[in-house]
């Protein structure tokens, strides 16, 4: 796919499915935006990356500062096409009488409110210019409790609805937002799993889950005409047909 003249921004894109997701786009000739809250490991991924490549700091947590990036995204590469919502945290993994209540209310400033902060700061620059993709990582755990990650559960299951409602009241304005479940990957998210020891998942070995490769070329086939058939809705990875679309093996 030739995305060149296209500019896509990634949050979380400091490491995982972000920092591939960077390098997948970049390659197929878009210019990328990377957001993250970790300064360094971003300017060091836009310096391999290139002139196409921009670092920005962001906290996405607050709106403010994802209005910012956006403008800052413009100014390095005068548009913005692609929001890819990816940032993401399962931390606390706890039972809801023992939870946190700051700490469980900090998974769904980023995984759920985060989300709606990219997509109210890109969507006016999207409409204005007749359209773009917005796509976000999604998960099994919006469909289902899983134990111990009340606060992720909830806010996957909330950031899909939000691709719904996107869908709902843009689709005919040129606005293709999709949900991306991937299964399991191995990040550092999945260590953090595994140290906890609680529920099935915990379990799993570490050639159960996919690379994070895998999920950014799902990414960017996603932007194309072959996934107009999943808009306001999410694709699984886990389905061997979406898999062999993407050209996964």
């Amino acid at each position: 796919m030739d995305l060149s003249g296209k500019t896509v921004m990634i949050t979380g894109a400091s490491r995982g499915i972000g920092a591939e997701a960077a390098r997948e786009f970049a390659g197929a000739g878009a210019k990328v935006a990377l957001v993250a809250r970790s300064a360094d490991p971003i300017a060091d991924l836009a310096g391999d990356i290139g002139q196409q490549a921009v670092a920005i700091p962001c906290d996405i947590a607050r709106y403010w500062e994802m209005e910012q990036a956006v403008r800052n995204c413009l100014t390095a590469h005068g548009s913005l096409d692609i929001l890819v919502n990816n940032a993401g945290v399962i931390e606390p993994i706890s039972h809801m009488a023992e939870a946190d209540p700051d700490a469980w209310g900090e998974v769904i400033d980023i995984n759920l409110k985060g989300v709606f902060h990219g997509m109210r700061a890109a969507l006016p620059v999207m409409l204005e210019n007749g359209g773009g993709s917005i796509l976000t990582i999604g998960s099994g755990a919006a469909h289902g409790p899983v134990e111990a990650w009340s606060s992720y559960c909830s806010s996957k299951a909330g950031a899909l609805m939000l691709t719904r409602m996107a869908d709902k009241e843009y689709r005919d304005r040129g606005i293709r937002a999709i949900s991306l479940s991937p299964g399991t990957v191995a990040t550092q998210m999945q260590r953090e799993i595994k140290a906890s020891g609680i529920n099935p998942v915990s379990q799993l070995d570490w050639s159960d889950h996919i690379p994070p490769e895998w999920v950014a070329k799902a990414l960017v086939w996603m932007v194309g005409t072959g996934a107009d058939a999943h808009l306001g809705g999410e694709i699984s990875l886990r389905d061997e047909g979406i898999r062999a679309q993407v050209g996964l093996t």
